[in-house]
C-alpha cells in the first residue's frame, strides 16, 4: 500500500489531516519521490495534488519545492522552499534555495542567502550541497578563484569516500578546468570515479559510513 511506504517522520506530519486525506496525500508524496528522477513533470503533478489536499504541511511544501526545482521552475521552487523553511524551521533545503536564486538570475542574492546560516548548524551533506551551489554562484559572477575557495571545505577529502564525495570532487574539477588547471582537474575527475566505484561496491547507506579511497600509483611512481 503506497501510503504506508511514506517514511515515518513524514507520516507523522500528516496526522493533522483526516485519515482518508492523509492517505491520499501520502500516496501522492510517495509517487513524487519515486518519479522525481525518471519523470520530474509527473512527480511535480503528484506534488501539486498533495499540496491541494495538505498545503499547510511542511513536507508537502518541501515536495512541491523539490519537484518544481527538478522541472526548472525556479521561482516556484524558491517560493515553496521558503514556505517549507518557515513552517518547519529547518535549513536542510538551503542549497536548493541558493541554486534556485541562481536559476532566476540572482547570483548575488544566492550568495547572500547561503551566508545567512552558520555552516556548523548544517548537516555535513547539506554543507557540501551548499558549497557546490555557492561555487556555482561565484562562477555565474565570473569569479572562478572564489568558486574554488567555496569548495575548500573539510569534506573535500580525497582519501575517504562519503555519499557526497563524487559530486564535490566533480564540482572541484569543473572549477579547476575553468581556471585552466587541467592536470589538477583530471586528478579530481579520477578521484571522483574511484569514490563512486568504492561507494557502489560497499553499498554504503547515505551519511552512515565512509570508505577509504586508495590512490593508485602511476607508472612513474607518482600518486595522482
Amino acid at each position: 500500500m503506497l501510503p504506508a511506504q511514506l517514511d515515518r517522520a513524514a507520516r507523522a506530519e500528516l496526522k493533522t489531516l483526516t485519515k482518508e486525506n492523509a492517505d491520499a496525500v501520502a500516496q501522492h508524496l510517495v509517487m513524487a519521490g519515486r518519479l522525481i528522477d525518471s519523470d520530474p513533470a509527473l512527480a511535480h503533478r503528484h506534488a501539486l495534488a498533495a499540496e491541494r489536499r495538505g498545503g499547510r504541511i511542511a513536507v508537502v511544501r518541501e515536495s512541491l519545492g523539490i519537484t518544481a526545482y527538478a522541472t526548472e521552475d525556479f521561482a516556484l521552487a524558491l517560493r515553496e522552499l521558503r514556505t517549507y523553511r518557515r513552517i518547519s524551521g529547518r535549513d536542510d533545503q538551503l542549497p536548493l534555495m541558493v541554486d534556485s536564486e541562481r536559476g532566476v538570475g540572482r547570483p548575488e542574492k544566492a550568495l547572500e542567502l547561503g551566508r545567512s546560516v552558520p555552516r556548523d548548524r548544517l548537516d555535513p551533506a547539506v554543507q557540501v550541497a551548499l558549497a557546490i551551489a555557492m561555487s556555482g554562484a561565484r562562477l555565474d559572477l565570473g569569479q572562478p578563484e572564489a568558486a574554488l575557495e567555496e569548495l575548500r571545505i573539510p569534506q573535500l577529502d580525497p582519501e575517504r569516500a562519503f555519499a557526497w564525495s563524487p559530486a564535490l570532487f566533480d564540482a572541484y574539477a569543473t572549477v579547476l578546468e575553468e581556471l585552466g588547471r587541467d592536470d589538477e582537474a583530471e586528478q579530481w575527475w579520477q578521484r571522483s570515479d574511484r569514490a563512486s566505484i568504492a561507494l557502489d561496491r560497499a553499498a554504503i547507506p547515505e551519511g552512515e559510513e565512509i570508505v577509504e579511497v586508495i590512490e593508485e600509483e602511476q607508472p612513474d611512481g607518482a600518486v595522482d
